[in-house]
């Protein structure tokens, strides 16, 4: 089908964007696009393409913003239960390290989640990436994490690729075995992080080899964190897990500097994601490499903290800069990438345009996936939001609401509002 006649086109083409480029949007007012087989096959003016394109069915899209769909590239999606007492805790003056030792926090859900079946993991969860989609997110990272013994993450992972195969959102997995410490291993790390490195990560070689040979190796991740894993575990793991062939990504700095942005940078990592107390250092190293900055707004945010990504001081040393919603129970239960979008603006001091493209494009290129998504160009998969909105500073301006009307997943119609 030809979209056309939309107020404006946001085509995002070209290469992700780096340090003060970022916020190019490739308008093109009175835009149109033309979709085959899931895909982009031309993409300008609608003048142009309307007698191009004269039998096409069309899709008329007068007065509203058309835009790539948005990507989140970090998210904890995959969980069962829920931790609303804990939420009661902080307004109360609990931190999160002080819940997490008393066995809240991460362990909580780890205790509901080893006993659920990948059947129950994927009842709860369907209904959060339904919102997400309904909210203009067409393709998300999820990881594991909330097992923390072999056999759990692996059924996490299981869920994960049952609801990618259900659709309509496109899902990404990571393994993250390493979010906390085995609460068996309360007081032996060492001998935990031994565990991930001999016996899980050898386990997920077999699982993606035997049973999803056609699908890319999952992303492994590390929380490197004050109360969880040391930057030396850290690299441990990471290196094991290079080492068979896996891309990484890393939880860094969101409470404490322990230097695990510039291990990403060193080990070519594919994104560090959180970085609030990120050192100027480590943020110059971070900058020099193509690992990609991913802020979570929406957890400081969760927290009730005032602290938030030096997403400027990323930008002036020239870094990629991605936004994410790092949907979780514990710190950030929100599906909307809207709402990631204006507390940036706000709290990042991001441009609406910066931080759609930091939704978009960089955020693809965080999950390793800027060649097939995250731009409308032609070959490009027909990833594409309609807004109802005449203008795209709507975005960040706005929230609360759903600026959403239709979201188009590799070339199939779902209508929102």
């Amino acid at each position: 089908m030809l979209i056309h006649s939309a107020n404006q086109l946001l085509t995002l083409a070209g290469s992700p964007q780096r340090g003060v480029g970022l916020g190019n949007l490739g308008i093109i007012p009175d835009g149109s696009i033309l979709i085959r087989d899931g895909e982009i096959s031309a993409v300008g003016t609608s003048p142009a393409l309307m007698v191009e394109y004269i039998d096409e069915p069309r899709f008329d899209a007068s007065g509203k913003v058309v835009m790539p769909g948005f990507v989140d590239p970090h998210t904890h999606a995959l969980w069962v239960g829920d931790r609303s007492a804990e939420f009661e805790m902080r307004i109360q003056g609990k931190s999160y390290l002080e819940i997490l030792a008393a066995g809240g926090g991460i362990l909580s859900t780890v205790r509901a989640t080893r006993q659920a079946s990948v059947e129950q993991m994927t009842a709860e969860t369907r209904p959060r990436l339904e919102a997400m989609f309904a909210h203009g997110t067409t393709t998300a990272e999820v990881k594991s994490g909330y097992g923390l013994e072999t056999q759990s993450e692996i059924r996490m992972l299981d869920a994960i690729m049952a609801l990618n195969e259900e659709g309509p959102l496109e899902l990404a997995n990571t393994f993250l075995g390493a979010h906390a410490i085995a609460p068996e291993f309360a007081h032996d790390a060492d001998g935990y992080t031994d565990l991930i490195c001999t016996d899980m990560l050898p386990k997920l070689v077999a699982w993606s080899k035997e049973l999803h040979p056609e699908k890319p190796k999952p992303f492994v991740d590390v929380f490197c964190e004050t109360g969880a894993f040391s930057l030396e575990q850290t690299r441990y793991i990471l290196t094991t897990a290079s080492e068979l062939g896996f891309p990484l990504k890393i939880h860094a700095d969101e409470f404490d500097n322990l230097g695990g942005a510039s291990l990403a940078a060193d080990l070519n990592a594919t994104s560090a994601d959180h970085l609030v107390a990120t050192s100027p250092e480590d943020i110059t190293r971070l900058a020099q490499s193509d690992t990609v900055a991913v802020a979570l707004p929406c957890t400081p945010f969760g927290l009730g903290e005032t602290h938030y990504t030096p997403a400027q001081a990323i930008l002036d040393a020239g870094g990629l800069l991605a936004l994410a919603t790092d949907l979780n129970p514990g710190t950030a239960w929100c599906e909307n990438m809207q709402f990631a979008i204006a507390l940036a603006c706000r709290h990042l001091r991001l441009t609406p345009a910066q931080a759609i493209v930091a939704a978009t494009l960089n955020a693809a290129a965080a999950i390793g996936l800027a060649d097939r998504i995250g731009s409308l160009e032609v070959g490009k998969q027909a990833d594409i939001l309609i807004l109802d909105i005449p203008d795209y500073r709507h975005l960040g301006y706005r929230f609360g609401t759903n600026l959403v009307q239709t979201v188009i997943k590799q070339g199939h119609i779902h209508h929102v509002n």
